[in-house]
């Protein structure tokens, strides 16, 4: 630990850090000269006293044949997008989930161009306002409406027609509105022709989007990856296949969640498929443990958990807040990255791990300089 890094694991308080810069990872394992899996994992167990430290290729061996994990298959959208305001003055545009509200079917996030990554505006200089409308590139424009967060804001997204397909056959529908959250393949095709991935000053470049997919996305919908999925490669799933180790997916769409605003989770889109909720049942009867990969797959199961520990299969929107307080009645672990001070989803871990063993893990990262953010390495915390 540097003299930079400072912890305080007052039980009585909120678990508070330091994270210096130079533990930020700025460019994806693959630039670093390592495999995906071969970044490192911290291992802490609930009811065991001390941590271990890995390589994620390790963590079929760290499992039990009849284990669970349970994973997100959301992939992600170049959600980043270069616009300009009236007066022609450049803009970036960071476009967060489909919401389903009158005042706007997205929420958007204005940022400051820079050389670099796009910067948030200092507060009370944002242009957003209620009825500015942002010119986006190949004819497309954001109107923003009113106020979400005091980062966020609802918007209206109007798309330009998506370009002919000599190959589709001709069809006298008419196509829904560009705006209308349940026709995202329209968002999806403009996205791929005109987005970016989103990116923070911490990383050194831009990625292509690929950079920011896992091995498990199938269903676009993601402004920002899943990232705790992000070290599995298929070498790693056939060892856990062969180890006995099952994996099932849920979905659930991220916003934009910028590490500079502490922000609680707001509502966002998943979907817990019957199978997955049948076999996580299934798997808890035999004495299995059901671990979830992510905090999108906790709050994904919590939210399709009923009150008697029932999980059923589910599609919509949760607002869940999983807190100490609520507890978890569905994951017994979770395998997730390193997260920012006073970040809302240091709650969640605690209400997993518990918090000695989250207090554990935190200071032996920042003993060992593990890496933080989305290419970062990863926590794998267990019951036992």
């Amino acid at each position: 630990m540097t003299g930079t890094s400072t912890t305080t694991m007052d039980a009585d308080a909120a678990l508070e850090f330091t994270v210096p810069p130079e533990l930020s990872a700025r460019a994806p394992a693959e630039a670093r000269g390592l495999a995906r899996d071969g970044i490192r994992m911290l291992v802490g167990r609930r009811d065991g006293p001390t941590t271990e430290h890995h390589r994620f290729a390790d963590l079929p061996d760290l499992l039990r044949p009849g284990d669970l994990l349970v994973v997100n298959n959301s992939a992600t959208l170049p959600a980043a997008l270069s616009g300009r305001l009236p007066d022609g003055t450049p803009v970036a545009v960071h476009l967060s989930t489909a919401h389903p509200d009158p005042r706007g079917h997205h929420l958007v996030e204005l940022r400051r161009p820079t050389s670099g990554a796009a910067a948030s505006y200092p507060p009370g200089t944002s242009p957003a306002r209620p009825g500015l409308t942002v010119t986006l590139p190949g004819g497309a424009r954001a109107e923003l409406t009113a106020p979400f967060t005091p980062r966020l804001w609802y918007a209206r997204l109007h798309l330009p027609a998506a370009p002919p397909n000599p190959a589709a056959p001709l069809s006298p529908a008419v196509p829904p509105s560009p705006t209308d959250p349940g026709n995202p393949s329209r968002l999806i095709a403009y996205l791929a022709r005109h987005g970016r991935a989103i990116r923070y000053g911490y990383t050194d470049r831009d990625w292509p989007i690929e950079a920011y997919q896992t091995v498990f996305a199938a269903e676009p919908g993601s402004s920002e990856m899943p990232s705790a999925a992000r070290p599995f490669t298929a070498r790693t799933v056939a060892r856990l296949a062969a180890r006995g180790v099952l994996v099932a997916p849920i979905t659930l769409h991220t916003g934009v969640a910028s590490p500079e605003a502490h922000e609680p989770p707001y509502a966002e889109r998943y979907r817990v498929p019957g199978p997955t909720a049948r076999l996580v049942g299934h798997i808890r009867a035999e004495g299995g443990r059901v671990i979830a990969v992510g905090t999108t797959a906790v709050r994904a199961l919590e939210s399709a958990t009923g009150p008697d520990g029932r999980l059923c299969a589910a599609d919509g929107w949760t607002e869940l807040v999983i807190t100490p307080e609520r507890g978890v009645r569905t994951v017994d672990g979770l395998l997730t990255g390193w997260h920012e001070p006073q970040a809302s989803h240091l709650l969640m871990l605690e209400a997993v791990a518990g918090r000695p063993l989250l207090e554990r893990c935190y200071r032996e990262a920042l003993r060992h300089r593990y890496l933080w953010h989305e290419f970062g390495d990863v926590n794998l915390l267990l019951p036992d």
